[in-house]
């Protein structure tokens, strides 16, 4: 998931760099959704494997 807001946020640069402001706009908030899931699957993974008795990586 951290790769495909990667690729939103690439996306968003190259749009923006050639003046499609639109599509700039709209991959850049797509990135920044994948990114907040990501933290968010991210750190319930973390409590999830703490819980278990696992200590965290």
């Amino acid at each position: 998931m951290l790769g495909w807001a990667l690729a939103f946020l690439v996306i968003a640069l190259i749009a923006g760099l050639f003046g499609f402001g639109g599509i700039a706009s709209a991959s850049a908030g797509i990135a920044q959704i994948l990114f907040v899931v990501f933290l968010v699957l991210f750190v319930v993974a973390m409590i999830a494997r703490a819980v278990r008795g696992r200590p965290p990586v």
